[in-house]
């Protein structure tokens, strides 16, 4: 039985070739990630609250039970492309959470002026400029608090990105509002926040 050797300048040229190979699959690696770090993907919207968590205890002066201020709103990532904002907020679990039969609509805002970031306690007393209102459910505009008849409920601060303004649409309420979004929802973010009652 005879052995094959490979000759010694036979494997020279294979090793060459593989660091060649080698070469070419990083080149294009080292290209991306260079790219990547020149064009870092743009951070989602986010809206948050000072005086409560995600998911956390609304206090008790943004409700029913206190002076029924709205609370402090901050947001971030709003795509460069964003022509206006809309907020709404509303309460799946009405009138009870173990048995929900509607959503109650508490805050409906919309034209809120793009470059706007943040809503300081208190601001649906004084908007941005530009910035419009519709009806909750208790047929007024402005913010009405979480006052839920029972158990702990969930409130649910939408904030919603636009391509564009809504100046010229009828806009009465939460459905009209979603009504003139469609198509124009660029980027959203949400809040929710807890809130049951004293005693209840």
């Amino acid at each position: 039985m005879s052995m094959r050797t490979r000759p010694f300048g036979e494997r020279g040229v294979t090793t060459r070739r593989w660091r060649g190979v080698r070469a070419a699959l990083l080149v294009p690696g080292l290209f991306l990630c260079a790219q990547a770090r020149a064009n870092p993907p743009e951070a989602r919207m986010q809206i948050t609250s000072s005086s409560f968590t995600h998911q956390g205890a609304i206090p008790a002066k943004y409700t029913c039970e206190g002076p029924d201020t709205s609370p402090p709103l901050a947001w971030s990532g709003v795509p460069p492309s964003a022509k206006s904002l809309a907020l709404i907020v509303d309460d799946p679990d009405a009138p009870d959470p173990k048995a929900p039969k509607m959503t109650w609509v508490h805050w409906v805002l919309y034209d809120v002026p793009s470059g706007t970031s943040s809503l300081a306690e208190g601001a649906s007393r004084s908007l941005p400029s530009g910035t419009r209102d519709g009806l909750n459910d208790w047929r007024r505009t402005g913010y009405g608090g979480p006052c839920p008849p029972i158990g702990r409920h969930r409130y649910f601060f939408k904030l919603y990105a636009l391509d564009t303004k809504l100046t010229g649409a009828k806009i009465a309420n939460k459905a009209d509002l979603e009504g003139a979004m469609k198509g124009h929802i660029i980027e959203q973010a949400e809040l929710i926040g807890r809130y049951a009652r004293t005693g209840k």
